[in-house]
């Protein structure tokens, strides 16, 4: 039989809960194990009773109808065979501690934690989970070393609020891990979702060694250390358990990563097309960001008369309050296009992080002509033929055209750091007079300096314009061993 949510007992008296659960526990069949069991614990609280006056009896509610109807019956009871062997102390893979217990390993931490520091754990059920949230978050920026991401608290609350209701569709009162890791993925990608789930699974006051054999735990099966496989039940189960798959894209191992290094072709290299549709979309809204705010450099603001034109200039119009007219603006077309643009993600990178710098010519008219510097991809690979790289900066040249390698150019000489040269290149490539400059921070005086050695306009955006999630799916790209990887790279690449 399932077990109600034992949540329920945080606001439901015992008394009640057992009226509503015991009228529906099934009786167990005669002369089965369980009730064999039953008969024979009962008589033993005859044989307690005999020379104690007052016996606690500690039994599942399972157990306990059989358990007294027998005591008062005095049933009898079958001589149990005495045990083959002795038992046998093991210990337990970290990793493996989900199958043994009844809940996640992390929330019998914190209860463990309470009961040590002396504090009421009456909450660690509910504020367990939130817990869980916050640690996974704490190894996934350890992790992957994200500087821009979503995961902040407003983000937690939709979290929260989705698992509520995946939960309550479940007839549940608390969330099991399935509904937790399937709600980070949507919410967090796979990355945070894998996070979330070793989150759950960890149980800190494990890391010491016991010295003793250990054993892997699986579904109603354990592994000795000389791969024995032996079938177990959990008796401490309080609830029957749905195993479901679900759809997740872990992190390689380290042997896997060196394989893939070494079976690396230098001669074959693209991007992968659903990441050049992000990158290009930003391009756009970006260029037209920049028309719009020239046209509002050549706006006119002049006294109404007959039409409102594009639309009432409140400004002048508050300013002039006393006199009792109404100013209207009028946005001429803008003059000219944004062909350039360069986007800076750090105001100052460092060389040895972003190791990587190259030239992409674009594959067909839809695509930018890119210049990047970007970290090494050799240094995490994540499938056969894949490399995962963040952008430090790019610049993008639209309409494409083919230009000579911005970092083996030996026209290029003002540029001292990385966005330096990268600005300069925007700068002496750029066909038309304004470059648009997307940074956390103001431009410095050496790239306006720059600038006009090269009469140009700088446009600046600032970043924070943009979402964190926006960016960071941004700056997060893969790096394939050719197009024919195109064909499975989805199996590999994780969504952020």
């Amino acid at each position: 039989m399932d077990f109600p949510d034992s949540f329920a007992l945080q606001g439901l008296s015992l008394e009640k809960f057992a009226v509503a659960l015991l009228p529906f526990i099934e009786r167990p069949p005669a002369n089965s194990q369980h009730d064999q069991r039953a008969r024979w614990m009962a008589y033993q609280l005859h044989q307690l009773e005999m020379d104690y006056s007052k016996v606690v009896l500690v039994c599942s509610v399972l157990d306990w109808p059989w358990i007294k109807q027998a005591y008062d019956e005095r049933s009898k009871y079958p001589k149990p065979n005495a045990p083959d062997g002795h038992p046998a102390l093991y210990g337990l893979e970290p990793n493996t501690l989900f199958f043994a217990l009844s809940e996640f390993p992390y929330i019998t931490y914190l209860y463990e934690k309470n009961r040590q520091e002396l504090k009421s754990d009456r909450g660690v059920a509910i504020d367990g989970v939130k817990e869980i949230m916050l640690k996974a978050r704490e190894n996934f920026l350890a992790k992957h070393k994200v500087r821009y991401h979503n995961l902040t608290s407003q983000t937690f609350q939709v979290y929260l609020q989705y698992v509520r209701n995946l939960t309550l569709m479940e007839r549940r009162l608390t969330p099991d891990l399935y509904t937790l890791v399937v709600s980070a993925k949507q919410v967090g990608g796979d990355a945070y979702a894998i996070a979330l789930m070793e989150a759950a699974r960890d149980y800190p006051f494990q890391k010491e060694e016991t010295g003793l054999d250990t054993l892997a735990m699986g579904i109603d099966q354990a592994v000795l250390e000389d791969d024995q496989v032996m079938n177990m039940r959990n008796r401490l189960s309080e609830t029957q358990f749905e195993w479901r798959s679900l759809d997740l894209k872990p992190n390689p191992e380290q042997y896997k990563q060196e394989q893939w290094k070494y079976t690396w072709n230098p001669y074959g290299q693209c991007s992968w097309p659903p990441e050049d549709e992000k990158i290009e979309s930003l391009n756009t809204h970006v260029r037209e960001q920049s028309k719009l705010l020239l046209s509002n450099d050549l706006a006119r603001t002049e006294k109404f008369t007959s039409s409102v034109k594009d639309g009432i200039d409140i400004r002048d119009t508050l300013r002039n309050w006393h006199t009792g007219d109404i100013y209207v603006k009028e946005i001429p077309p803008s003059r000219g296009t944004i062909e350039v643009v360069v986007m800076l993600f750090e105001m100052e990178p460092q060389p040895d992080r972003y190791t990587w710098r190259q030239t992409w010519f674009a594959e067909h008219k839809e695509e930018s002509t890119l210049c990047f510097f970007a970290t090494n991809y050799m240094d995490n690979m994540i499938g056969p033929g894949i490399g995962q790289a963040t952008y430090g900066g790019c610049m993008m040249i639209f309409p494409p055209r083919p230009i000579i390698n911005i970092w083996e150019d030996p026209r290029l000489f003002m540029g001292e750091t990385l966005e330096e040269k990268l600005l300069e290149a925007a700068f002496f490539h750029s066909r038309e007079r304004h470059i648009t400059v997307v940074s956390p921070g103001a431009p410095k005086a050496s790239w306006r300096r720059m600038a006009r050695h090269y009469k140009k306009r700088i446009i600046h955006i600032p970043l924070k314009r943009f979402s964190v999630q926006t960016i960071e799916k941004v700056r997060q790209f893969h790096v394939l061993n050719g197009k024919h990887i195109r064909s499975f790279a989805t199996r590999f690449i994780q969504d952020i």
